[in-house]
């Protein structure tokens, strides 16, 4: 099976071109290749398909064989992929997602894509819908008991469940004893991403990402969005913000007229490869 190894910005994902490759287990296979030591080593894997509905489709996995609906590094990854491999040479593309159909648009340099801006959608707030089990209809800086300590929450869905935190300082906090209490937490059904957030200034914040299903992620871009639609509601930022997060920087913007959140960032090719599937 023949592969490429993209990341946005240290979100990294094997890719594999299934207009044609044939994959039967995709669950299976990303746990084989997310692997860091006995794989290829990714935070999971998405298929790029072909799509009745828009350009393409993309369907990804986590590294624990889970399927996500929705990822905002990877789908920049996979305009770029169609692009740049001669999928397309459409330069505003459509891509179906379990969460619906995104719309791209790719900033070409030299032939190839150096930057994706994304649509990435609507931002739910409504607790039930996110899901989020919890008294109030909206969740926005709410108590919320989490191993024995109580913390602020904002829940936003942009496609997957998001609970956003805010933090003095998030450099030393140890994610990886506090993330999993946030992933499994009963008030999230579905499990949830968790972001640490330290705002800088009104135009800059900075995070780490638990996701559900993969741990901590250099990366993660509808968590970008959530937060910037969290740190509005929650009066710490304007409507555009540089999202500074452990594998680079995202540009992100709320407008709140059309209720739509765009993402721009970029994508980068690893390498290509071929494996036994």
């Amino acid at each position: 099976m023949r592969f490429t190894k993209m990341h946005g910005i240290g979100n990294d994902y094997v890719y594999v071109n299934c207009l044609e490759e044939n994959v039967e287990n995709p669950s299976e296979l990303s746990i084989k290749v997310s692997d860091r030591h006995f794989g290829i080593g990714s935070d999971g894997l998405i298929l790029i398909k072909p799509s009745e509905k828009a350009d393409f489709e993309m369907e990804m996995y986590n590294a624990d064989g889970s399927q996500g609906a929705m990822c905002g590094n990877g789908i920049r990854c996979v305009a770029k992929y169609v692009y740049d491999y001669g999928l397309t040479d459409k330069t505003s593309i459509s891509v179906d997602t379990k969460s619906g159909i995104k719309y791209l648009e790719l900033t070409v340099e030299n032939g190839k894509v150096s930057l994706v801006k994304v649509n990435m959608g609507q931002p739910e707030l409504e607790a039930a819908k996110i899901p989020m089990i919890y008294k109030k209809e909206k969740v926005i800086s709410q108590p919320l008991g989490v191993n024995d300590d109580v913390y602020e929450v904002t829940a936003v869905s942009m496609g997957n469940p998001h609970a956003v935190v805010y933090m003095d300082e998030i450099e030393k906090l140890e994610i990886e004893k506090i993330g999993p209490y946030f992933e499994k937490h009963p008030a999230f059904p579905e499990g949830v991403n968790t972001e640490f957030v330290h705002v800088i200034d009104e135009n800059t914040v900075e995070m780490r990402v638990w996701e559900r299903g993969s741990g901590e992620t250099l990366a993660c871009g509808t968590g970008a969005c959530a937060v910037a639609v969290a740190c509005v509601l929650n009066g710490y930022t304007n409507d555009e913000v540089t999202v500074k997060l452990l594998g680079g920087d995202l540009k992100i913007f709320w407008d709140r007229k059309e209720n739509l959140v765009y993402m721009t960032g970029p994508a980068t090719v690893v390498f290509d490869g071929v494996i036994e599937a």
